[in-house]
């Protein structure tokens, strides 16, 4: 049993790459114990609150801490519920080796690292072990980055303590929807018209009416102004006629029988009083000679 201490409080150099690793620092006298017990190398430990019933594994990076403290990763005290000085038990542990891991960035700015296989390859040199439902901590560009192991697989197998070793092992990582993150609606792709940007020719926006200039007959008098409304639904203009005339004299509508047509009626000159038709007086204007 020790009293468990987070590195940022261990007295000398700073040791940032160990609060953003897996792997803890442990009194000499570990070592002298485990050296007799003929531990082989990696060196691996199950760490366990038993108040909290909760579990990690870690790896040992130096044994320099005072007796009866343990240096642990702060990410590591969060996960097992444990405080500044409370009592951990630490025990020997024979990990498999680890091929499988899938993870769980906790917040979308994860997306923002152009090459996160990268930066988790470059992290887990720090890491000795993973654990099945730990949250880990990494940090990239001054930024601190919360990751959950969702599953670990050494092989085909399940583990039976959901811990891996991850020292010398060929190690695929899956990723799994960063916490908080929303597949983006597709959008519709744009038509030709649209790209060339020609407009619909059957949208009327700006209330489009034709024929609206005035009128006359050849008679001189003034033609009754005639209305048309577009149609608003398909575009189509429809001109609705109305009385065109003052006079009585308008000729009716020919109502034909399909398929017979109509050229009109044979021009009569009309009868002077006499009973002789007017002689014409086409071209009876006067000539000039250019000379």
């Amino acid at each position: 049993m020790y009293r468990c201490y987070s590195v940022t409080l261990m007295q000398g150099n700073e040791r940032q790459n160990v609060n953003f690793g897996g792997k803890i620092i442990l009194p000499p006298s570990a070592l002298a114990k485990l050296a007799s017990l003929e531990i082989e190398y990696p060196m691996l430990f199950e760490l366990r609150n038993k108040e909290e019933q909760r579990h990690s594994h870690a790896g040992v990076l130096e044994f320099i801490a005072e007796e009866g403290r343990v240096y642990l990763p702060y990410w590591m005290m969060q996960t097992l519920l444990l405080e500044q000085g409370d009592f951990i038990e630490i025990k020997s542990a024979e990990l498999p080796l680890g091929t499988f891991v899938k993870i769980q960035p906790q917040t979308v700015d994860f997306l923002d690292i152009s090459d996160p296989k990268a930066v988790l390859e470059n992290a887990f040199r720090n890491f000795s072990t993973l654990t099945q439902g730990d949250v880990i901590q990494i940090n990239y560009n001054n930024k601190i980055y919360e990751i959950l192991v969702l599953e670990v697989r050494p092989g085909n197998i399940v583990p039976d303590n959901n811990g891996i070793s991850i020292v010398e092992t060929d190690l695929e990582v899956d990723f799994a929807p960063p916490v908080g993150y929303v597949e983006p609606k597709p959008q519709p792709k744009p038509s030709m018209a649209n790209k060339i940007k020609i407009e619909d020719p059957l949208t009327d926006t700006k209330g489009f009416s034709a024929f609206q200039g005035s009128g006359q007959r050849l008679n001189g008098k003034v033609v009754k102004s005639s209305s048309s409304t577009a149609s608003g639904s398909n575009g189509t203009l429809t001109a609705k006629l109305k009385e065109t005339s003052e006079n009585d004299d308008v000729p009716a509508p020919l109502n034909l029988p399909f398929g017979k047509l109509f050229f009109g009626y044979i021009l009569r000159p009309p009868k002077t009083e006499a009973g002789s038709s007017q002689p014409s007086s086409t071209f009876d204007g006067k000539g000039y000679s250019l000379k």
